[in-house]
Parts: C-alpha cells; structure tokens; sequence
C-alpha cells in the first residue's frame, strides 16, 4: 500500500477517475427512467414488468456490494474498483444490443455486479486519498457528480428515445466506461491491507436469501388480497433467515458485515436515515415519467428537460453543502435537509390533472435542495465514525442502505399506486390505464403523502441526533 503523504499529493487525480465512475453509472441511471414507457410499449410488457428493470439492477447493487465493501478492505479497494468497471462495461454491451426483455434484464443484472463494486469502494477510496478537513468538500464534490450525472441522463435518455431507438442510451456507456478503466489504472493507488481472509460464503448466502423473500414479500401485495397469505409467510421466512444472518455474523472471525459498526449511535441513525431519505424519493423517480407523458402528454426530450431541474438544482447545493458540513458540522444541515424534503413531497401531493407544470418544477427543485442539503453531510458522518481499515464495509453499507432505499421506495409507493387504483377501478391493475388520468393522478396523490410521511420520520429521527450532539457540547463545556 503507497503512503499516506503520496496518495494525498494526487488525490485530486485519483477523485476525478472515482467520479467519472460515479457520473456514468448515474448518467446511465437516470436516462432509463425516461425511457420507461417507451420500452414498455416497444417490448409489450406492463408498468409492473418495466419496473424490474430499474429493481433488477438495484437488488444486485444491494445482494453483492456488502461483499465487494468487504473484498475492497481485504484485497484491495483499487482493484475491486476497477474489475467493476470492466462489467459494468460488459453488462452496457449486453443492453445496447438486447432486442428482448429477457436479454435486456440479463444485461441490467449484468450492470449491477459492476456498480455495487465501484459503488461499494468509491467513498472509502476517496475518504483514504483526502485529509480530513478536505473530506466534507470533496464527498459534496462527489455528491454534485450524482446531480451532474442525474441532470444530464433525463436529457440525454429523452433526446436518444425521441429520435432513436431506446437500446441507443446504453451505447454512450461503453466509451466513457473504458475512459473511467484507463484513468483508474492510471491513478489509482495500492489500497490493499496486505492480509487474506477466509471468505464469509455463509453469510453472503444467508444476506441473499433474506434480503430476496423481503422483495418477493413485497412484490406478492401487487397481485392482490388473495396473496397477503403468501406474502405474509414469505416476509416471516425473511424474519427468521435475519435472525440466523445476525447470529451467523457475529460468531464469524472475518464476518462480511461488522455489526460492531451499529453500536455506534450515531452511525447506526445516520444510516438507518440514508435509507429514509432514498425510500422518500424512490417513488417520484419512478412515477414522474408516467405523470409527464401519459397525464401531462409531454414527448419524451421534453419530459427529460423537465426531470433535469432536479439534478441542476442538486448539482449547484451540493458542493456547498459538503462545505458548509466541514464549518458548522453536518447534524443541523441532515436535518434541515429532511424537513425540506418532506415539505416538497406535499407540494407534488397536490399535483393534478390539469395542474400546470410551474408546481411540478417548484416541488421538484425544493426536494432537490432538502436531498443536496442531507446527503453530503449524512456521508461525512458515517465516514467519520469509523477508522480507516473499515472506510471500505462503512461505504458500502451507506450504499446498501441508499439502494435498499430506493428498491423498496419503488416497490412500495407501486404497491399503493396499483391498489388504490384497483380500488377505484373495480379490477385488479398493474399499469397504467388509459383514458384513466384521473384514477392515475389519484393514487399518486396518497403515495407522495405516503413518502412525505417516510420522509417526517428521517427528519424527527435528525432532529433528535441534532439535539443529543448540542446536549453533549453544552455538557462538556
């Protein structure tokens, strides 16, 4: 492993090739979203078939990058970096030449291995290369790449779907994909701690398989009341496989997840909050298409123009923020975040048929700035909590809990989509009906107040931890 002084000396090097990285990979993202309805129409699959191929990716980000999270502190968190943008590569190639369904799916799946490995060690990677009054400044960096990449894919995915074939938005991967492979051959240093450890195989496996009956759980409440039964018996399957993952992990010498890690306060609130403020926003990412072009009849590029103020607005806060998290300290900043975020989803709940665009803009840009003002500083505490031989299993927690986050957020906020929607429509629905514009905006009214609620419990939860942090100054004044 290089010094510490040398690996500080190119850090601005070795951050650019994390976040190029961490730019495509959302570019790639957040272009797909707006091409949702295009490929369900194309591939003749409904809303609840489209879905999966946002959650197949997500729950191979989350089954895997505890793993990769692990493998990056053991062997090395350069060279599971970049063997992860290698499939990442590989999994772009299998999208862009798809002509089905089922291939498309295998290359999104493809696509999750390589991101839960680049995601699962980008932050440890640049908390290692930055001291640490340089670290809230460049994760806000790092966090403005997000935006970047978010605010760029809805106008790219939009431009390439209206006058191109939708398999086209996955071509624009594979060159940036090999740039990011080349840089990070180039700057990246040696991170590997120099020991081998015997591989925790048992609670991989255990991980899976609960976090996979949680989702099939959750998926069964979309068919209907003559399933709960089943969903029920699924859910507590999943209780009870957690219970032996914890005991498992605890008697393990070289456990993939270290649960010493959530005896700290304040890391385990910081990431329990992480997986709020992702659950609250999960379902607008989701829904928003669907609202602009089947509701609001908008084409494609434009509804992409329109998704771009989120991640515009992102994009500008989120440096200041990381900045503003190392002066003043990030406790007050998460949770003024959240009640942010919780004020702009009551905003998007009155949201109506012939509601003008001005609103939708407004209650997009305010949950911008809510997410922009938490996140940063949210990361910088959970980084902060830990010593540098865990940065590699604190990050990719931070990134299981986003992706759990939004997996679920998705899963969820489409649950109570279709079933209010059956409920008014007499018959089970797993799509959006047309001609039913206002049976659609509807439901999506109850599930952003559904996620306005998700998002009061982050802030309660940050205020709280703001509250003990002040308590705990004053006492020691």
């Amino acid at each position: 492993m290089e010094s510490i002084q040398k690996i500080h000396r190119k850090r601005w090097f070795i951050f650019f090739a994390v976040v190029l990285t961490t730019f495509i990979n959302c570019v790639d993202g957040s272009s797909v979203n707006v091409a949702l309805p295009s490929m369900a129409d194309e591939l003749g699959v409904t809303m609840a078939g489209i879905e999966w191929v946002v959650t197949a990716y997500t729950l191979v980000i989350i089954c895997l990058i505890l793993v990769f999270g692990k493998l990056g502190d053991t062997i090395g968190k350069d060279k599971i970096f970049k063997a992860g943008i290698l499939v990442f590569l590989a999994g772009s190639t299998v999208c862009f030449l798809s002509g089905s369904y089922a291939v498309l799916l295998t290359g999104r799946i493809i696509e999750g291995i390589g991101s839960a490995a680049t995601m699962a060690n980008s932050q440890g990677i640049i908390v290692q290369s930055f001291p640490v009054h340089e670290r809230g400044k460049a994760l806000g960096i790092s966090g403005s790449s997000v935006a970047l990449g978010s605010m760029v894919g809805p106008s790219i995915g939009g431009f390439i779907v209206s006058y191109f074939n939708w398999n086209a938005i996955f071509a624009l991967n594979i060159p940036i994909a090999l740039l990011c492979f080349i840089l990070s051959c180039k700057f990246l240093p040696d991170m590997s701690s120099g020991k081998r450890e015997k591989a925790d195989i048992g609670g991989v496996l255990l991980f899976m398989v609960m976090i996979l009956c949680v989702y099939g759980g959750v998926k069964l409440l979309q068919a209907g009341a003559s399933y709960y039964l089943y969903c029920l018996l699924i859910v507590l399957a999943a209780i009870a496989v957690g219970f032996v993952f914890v005991r498992w992990e605890r008697r393990h010498s070289n456990a993939m997840l270290n649960l010493h890690l959530f005896e700290n306060k304040l890391f385990a609130v910081s990431i329990f909050c992480a997986f709020l403020s992702f659950f609250a926003i999960a379902g607008h990412n989701f829904i928003q298409p669907f609202y602009l072009q089947k509701v609001q009849m908008l084409d494609a590029a434009h509804t992409g123009l329109l998704m771009m103020a989120y991640s515009l607005t992102m994009c500008v806060v989120a440096p200041f923020s990381g900045q503003l998290s190392d002066k003043i300290g990030s406790e007050f900043l998460c949770f003024v975040g959240l009640c942010i975020i919780t004020v702009a989803l009551l905003v998007l709940s009155t949201l109506g048929v012939d509601t003008s665009l001005v609103v939708f803009l407004i209650g997009s840009i305010t949950m911008s700035i809510g997410m922009a003002m938490f996140q940063s500083p949210n990361t910088s505490l959970i980084m902060s909590t830990v010593g540098r031989e865990n940065t590699g299993i604190a990050g990719s927690i931070n990134g299981l809990a986003r992706n759990l986050g939004m997996v679920f957020g998705i899963s969820l906020s489409t649950v109570l989509l279709y079933n209010i929607m059956s409920g008014q429509l007499g018959y089970t629905v797993m799509s959006y009906v047309d001609g039913q514009e206002l049976v659609f905006v509807t439901a999506m009214q109850w599930v952003y107040r559904f996620m306005a609620l998700i998002s009061a419990i982050g802030a309660i939860l940050t205020g709280l931890r703001w509250k003990n942090r002040k308590e705990q100054e004053h006492g020691l004044d």
